[in-house]
């Protein structure tokens, strides 16, 4: 079987246990935010560390940190080195939206050029991305900026799946974590998002906010509720994420580093949730680039972001995709 093509994280030995969930939800016909979705808010904190509320989508999550941190108006530092929905999620709420280039060993924000915008633009905000699985390594430095320069700092930790540092999870570096399960992710719902947070305040607001400010209207908000199907597979994933991803960590350690010694190199301590096997040199077989269109360009911003621009052009992905079923682990990927 050839491991080049997509295949969607879900574990198909799982399907007894998820249509086991379904059928109770049609039995108690509770369809939206009822008891499965606090189930998989409680199961996400519990490896994550941190209280969780669910949306129905990353958007939805981001939109209730950028609200809740009250950033209209004022000016917030994003990545370019980043999927597109930071920045407009950062201009919808009526912020403005400036960039800070990447690092070429982590392809995650750059602390140099963080400090150097801080001092230039004054943020409310700064949005960190961790790309690629792994969490930013300098994500440390970035927390303790912001906190001396009382800056909101909130983590896209949409590619972190089962990632870690020293055993500390992202989501818990700054004030807000924001998790996606669409699709592509690690552990994917079909759609649907997280916000993991410290502050009570900010999660009894993310409630209110994803469901219309109810029960009095006070919080600003729309629709942003999860349903229960899409919390059953959220529960599945959660419950098997620590094995997909070390399935993935012996996969990558065994067959892939001796194939690439041009690749992302971790830190020691740090685990990835490999979202992405990046490597810095050609690949004939490869997945395509995290992100091969900067943000910057896209918007059509004039800054100079050289690491950014060279993290674009120069770096692939090899195919590591969850199989369990088709293969051993140390024998996932073809040659």
């Amino acid at each position: 079987m050839s491991f080049d093509t997509f295949a969607i994280g879900f574990d198909h030995r799982d399907r007894e246990r998820l249509h086991a969930l379904w059928d109770g939800i049609l039995d108690d016909e509770v369809w939206s935010d009822g008891p499965l979705v606090k189930a998989f808010e409680a199961a996400w904190s519990a490896w994550n560390g941190l209280p969780a509320v669910a949306t129905s989508s990353w958007t939805g999550a981001a939109l209730a940190a950028l609200e809740f941190f009250e950033v209209r108006g004022k000016t917030v530092l994003c990545p370019s080195n980043t999927f597109m929905a930071c920045p407009l999620t950062i201009l919808q709420v009526g912020a403005k939206v400036e960039f800070v280039d990447c690092n070429r060993d982590d392809l995650c924000l750059s602390f140099a050029d963080l400090e150097r915008k801080v001092r230039l633009h004054r943020p409310a905000a700064v949005m960190a991305v961790h790309i690629g699985g792994h969490i930013a390594f300098e994500i440390e430095r970035i927390a303790e900026l912001c906190r001396a320069e009382g800056i909101v700092l909130i983590e896209d930790c949409a590619h972190a799946h089962g990632a870690s540092w020293d055993g500390r999870k992202p989501g818990t570096y700054g004030d807000a974590g924001l998790w996606s399960f669409a699709p592509t992710k690690t552990i994917s719902t079909g759609e649907g998002g997280l916000l993991v947070s410290g502050s009570s305040d900010l999660i009894e607001f993310a409630r209110a906010f994803r469901n219309y400010g109810k029960p009095d209207f006070d919080t600003p908000g729309l629709n942003y509720r999860m349903n229960e199907f899409t919390a059953a597979l959220g529960i599945v994933g959660t419950e098997r994420l620590e094995e997909i991803v070390g399935w993935k960590n012996r996969v990558a350690r065994t067959e892939l580093d001796p194939r690439h010694p041009a690749r992302l190199v971790l830190p020691d301590g740090m685990v990835s949730g490999l979202y992405k096997y990046i490597v810095f040199d050609p690949l004939e077989r490869s997945t395509g680039k995290v992100y091969d269109q900067p943000c910057h360009r896209v918007l059509g911003h004039a800054v100079d972001l050289p690491n950014t621009d060279w993290a674009a052009a120069n770096h692939w992905c090899a195919p590591l995709y969850y199989r369990p079923a088709a293969v051993p682990a140390l024998q996932a990927v073809s040659a």
